[in-house]
């Protein structure tokens, strides 16, 4: 294929990328912003096939089938609610490819004898530390989140010292190989055996609670890893698709920190909830309100405007479909439903909103907290479904709370509340939440899934 035609091909991938990435931003757009995406990502593989350079369609083909194979059978068995957690490996695959590639680049120049010119081993080394960290760091928050290990923070005394040093040793080792004459096997899987180490490290320390951002964070790695990948291998369109991820994963992860008030180096390296902290104030001698579905579903069938609150309590149960069921049911006695998507609820940037998109809730009743915040106040009900810290007033009203200043939903400000919720545990941040013993809170303790089946029934009685 003409080196014009390649060209041109990319540029128009390109802008695809850019299209679709702009359309992801809104969620009645999203779907077709992923099939521009996706048609910009089928044309940029096409004119790659068609280049000269390509040894041997057997392995495309073995690889095709490999990994084609792995994501059909990924698609139809992992359940929406584990979605946060096949991102994290989807971006560890990400960070991993551009490992390998940048590894393979090194060492085919290593075995010919030749001499990697700076600006290529630059690159190559990037790849290789942003991609090995990537990797390591995603298989780690891909275990948190499956629950393999324990989601809260891993620490040990001089434990940034230990990271600063292990990143030091990194860029001396990276530097070294950069500018000795000949590229040397020994320095190179050192360095490959301590990125790897430090990715493992990096991730460690956040807590569950910091996962969204963790998952941001790693999807912005993944994507300037494969920028560097683009570079070695002088492909175009892999350097912009992959300075686009990059840059939109910092965005995000900024994002992210903002909606929970907190700074980026505090995220990584504050090990938020790695003790159970108490604020100053606390739940001895205070009651709990309990209701039963019967009174519950009494409030819901004859409220005029009833808020959902969704959380993680809602992704565990798998109740998405219940409560859209719920919502249907109370708009056909008059009244109207919105759903509040607080930016961090759940495991990943948007989790909330996949999962009611995944249960057919209409795009237009997912109301983001600053749209929300100011209509609670004429809510009839507030349904709180799992949500915890996000919905803890302490945030407003403690100083001392570890989560003082974080912006909430202000679900206290409806006139009646209904938490959902398993047992009185805490949150991420280890603290009572307020709101559970609010004057106007009635907490319905069960399995979210069961509970609300429970409420759907009873409404449709009325």
């Amino acid at each position: 294929m003409p080196a014009t035609v390649s060209t041109i091909a990319y540029l128009v991938a390109a802008v695809c990328f850019i299209i679709g990435l702009k359309r992801l931003n809104r969620p009645e757009t999203a779907r077709s912003g992923n099939r521009i995406s996706g048609a910009g990502m089928l044309l940029a593989i096409l004119v790659t096939l068609f280049d000269r350079s390509i040894l041997s369609y057997e392995v495309i083909a073995a690889g095709l089938l490999v990994g084609g194979g792995l994501g059909f059978w990924l698609a139809r068995t992992v359940k929406m609610t584990a979605m946060p957690q096949m991102v994290a490996l989807l971006n560890g695959f990400g960070g991993g490819a551009s490992f390998l590639v940048g590894s393979a680049e090194f060492l085919h120049t290593e075995l010919l004898g030749n001499r990697l010119d700076t600006a290529t081993g630059i690159a190559v080394h990037l790849g290789v530390i942003i991609g090995a960290v990537t990797l390591s760091g995603s298989v780690i928050a891909f275990a948190k989140l499956q629950e393999l290990m324990s989601g809260r923070p891993k620490t040990f005394t001089g434990q940034q010292l230990f990271n600063g040093l292990l990143l030091l040793a990194i860029l001396a080792t990276a530097t070294y190989q950069v500018l000795t004459p000949e590229p040397l096997l020994a320095p190179f899987y050192l360095l490959c055996g301590l990125t790897l180490v430090l990715g493992v490290m990096l991730v460690l320390p956040i807590g569950g609670a910091d996962m969204p951002v963790v998952i941001a964070l790693l999807n912005s790695y993944s994507g300037i890893a494969a920028a560097m990948t683009g570079f070695v291998i002088r492909n175009e369109v892999l350097i912009i698709a992959g300075a686009l991820v990059g840059s939109s994963g910092i965005i995000l992860s900024q994002l992210m920190c903002k909606a929970m008030n907190r700074s980026l180096a505090n995220v990584l390296f504050g090990a938020f909830g790695a003790s159970t902290t108490t604020s100053s104030r606390s739940a001895e001698g205070l009651t709990v309100n309990t209701v039963t579905a019967e009174d519950a579903a009494v409030q819901l069938a004859y409220a005029q405007s009833v808020i959902v609150v969704p959380g993680y309590g809602m992704a565990v149960a798998q109740a998405q479909h219940v409560v859209r069921e719920l919502a249907e049911q109370i708009e056909k006695r008059g009244g109207s439903v919105k759903f509040a998507i607080h930016p961090v609820a759940g495991r990943m940037p948007g989790h909330m909103n996949v999962l009611l998109a995944e249960a057919n809730v209409p795009y237009d009743k997912l109301v983001e907290m600053d749209d929300i915040n100011p209509e609670f106040e004429r809510a009839d009900v507030a349904l709180v479904i799992g949500a915890n810290d996000v919905v803890n007033p302490a945030a407003r009203n403690d100083e001392s709370s570890p989560i003082y200043g974080m912006p909430i939903l202000n679900v206290d400000h409806a006139r009646s509340v209904i938490v959902l919720k398993r047992s009185m545990s805490a949150g991420f941040a280890g603290i009572e939440n307020e709101l559970f013993y609010g004057p106007k809170t009635a907490m319905l303790f069960g399995d979210a899934k069961k509970s609300l089946s429970a409420l759907v029934q009873e409404v449709k009685s009325f």
